[in-house]
């Protein structure tokens, strides 16, 4: 890498600006600009879906609500520097069509080259951090419209949850049907992730019954002006032929952080990719933070199930 403190990299060419953390580091404090320069020139995908209509992306936006534990170890994810190198084993595994993440983490991948040549999805309303009195209230705070369309990204990712009993919900409604129709006419997919949700013993769970999903697919496909650019991002739960037939839109399942054994969690997968509307999966402590650390295993098994 050049002289960081003399000269700005070269962004003509497809090298990785940065080989190191250290030098991403050196880099965003000497010159921040790089960013957006990077962006600028990152090389992208001709088509959101590739040529089997499914798509496979790796999820990384957990931490920025505060929410740093997988598959039991609650301080999974408290080394960045680990993240990104699971984050990067498992975007160079063939068949991995992508990335979820919020600014942060996309731009250090960025930086290290990871995602050239692929779908990125931004994620926008992390403002519910887990265990906050405030985690209801899933306000913007990392991306917003203008941020993801400057940087060229594919689409962007809000939670939805609705709980019926804090009035406060109507709000995050409603500036999720504003995210929803701005990204809609810059001809940005709106990816939404809805749930019903309620505090039990002052703790927000989410209701993964068959007909809750139901109910929160119904509230989340109608926010916006328009749902032409809309996709679900939703749970794999009991009946999913009953939740789908709830749709006509494309739907990508999300992974969660499961307590069954991963071959009971990819048969599951695997059974609700079957269905038609269903275009793949957004995984991601699934399958960064498996049992065993097999990151690449992982990964490649969850790319059978959606690329075949």
């Amino acid at each position: 890498m050049p002289d960081t403190a003399l000269d700005l990299p070269d962004l003509g060419t497809t090298v990785p600006l940065c080989a190191t953390y250290a030098e991403v580091t050196e880099l965003r404090s000497r010159h921040p600009e790089a960013v957006a320069r990077a962006l600028a020139t990152r090389r992208r995908r001709p088509a959101f879906l590739p040529e089997d209509g499914r798509l496979m992306l790796v999820a990384a936006d957990h931490p920025a609500r505060g929410a740093l534990a997988a598959q039991g170890r609650p301080t999974a994810m408290n080394s960045r520097t680990d993240m990104l190198d699971r984050l990067r084993t498992a975007l160079a595994r063939p068949g991995v069509d992508g990335l979820l993440a919020t600014a942060d983490i996309a731009e250090d991948l960025l930086l290290m080259g990871a995602l050239e040549d692929k779908v990125v999805v931004a994620s926008m309303n992390r403002g519910g951090l887990a265990g906050s009195v405030f985690e209801m209230d899933d306000r913007m705070t990392a991306y917003d419209v203008r941020g993801v369309v400057e940087a060229r990204f594919d689409a962007a990712k809000m939670l939805n949850r609705f709980d019926l009993d804090d009035p406060g919900t109507v709000v995050s409604m409603e500036s999720a049907g504003r995210a929803v129709t701005e990204l809609a006419r810059a001809g940005v997919v709106a990816m939404l992730e809805p749930f019903l949700s309620r505090r039990v013993d002052g703790r927000v769970v989410n209701d993964l019954s068959p007909d809750a999903v139901i109910r929160s697919v119904h509230i989340a496909q109608g926010l916006g002006a328009t749902s032409a650019y809309t996709w679900l991002k939703l749970p794999v739960v009991d009946e999913m032929a009953r939740v789908m037939d709830a749709t006509t839109l494309p739907t990508l399942l999300l992974g969660g952080d499961p307590s069954r054994h991963p071959e009971e969690t990819y048969a599951q997968w695997g059974d609700a990719l079957a269905l038609p509307s269903v275009r793949g999966l957004v995984v991601g402590r699934t399958l960064l933070y498996p049992p065993g650390d097999d990151v690449e295993a992982a990964v490649d098994t969850a790319v059978s199930l959606v690329h075949g």
